[in-house]
């Protein structure tokens, strides 16, 4: 495989990770709604758009990171670093201030590992010899 189908090849695993983050993040918002209630669906929502966000942050740093990537600047350098103390002073203004369930915002951070997860099904059932 040369570098550039390999290079191809993450890009679609990467938008089909994404997408499946989006439609997990609906379907879940939907159900949890449906199912205990707008505060539910809330967090969940949240929570998903946490989880959406850190996935977004991670390939930056990875991209950033990459062979033949030009040298991060220190601001994105300083800015990841800083994310999870970002992500968590989010989540705790949007559990305090405005009411929505803890339990389902933490269920909507796994938005991001269950779209690996269903990528990895993906290519084990599509997998190139």
């Amino acid at each position: 495989m040369t570098a550039n189908s390999e290079a191809a090849h993450f890009d679609r695993a990467i938008e089909r990770i994404r997408r499946a983050m989006l439609w997990l993040s609906l379907a879940g918002t939907l159900v949890a709604a449906g199912w205990k209630g707008w505060e539910w669906g809330l967090g969940f929502l949240a929570g998903a758009a946490v989880s959406l966000l850190n996935f977004r942050w991670l390939h930056q740093l990875v991209a950033a990171l990459g062979e033949g990537a030009r040298r991060p600047r220190k601001r994105l350098v300083l800015f990841l670093s800083f994310r999870y103390l970002l992500l968590g002073l989010g989540g705790y203004v949007i559990v305090k201030f405005f009411g929505l369930n803890l339990a389902a915002g933490l269920i909507g951070l796994l938005v991001a590992a269950a779209g690996v997860i269903l990528e990895i099904i993906y290519e084990l059932i599509y997998a190139r010899a």
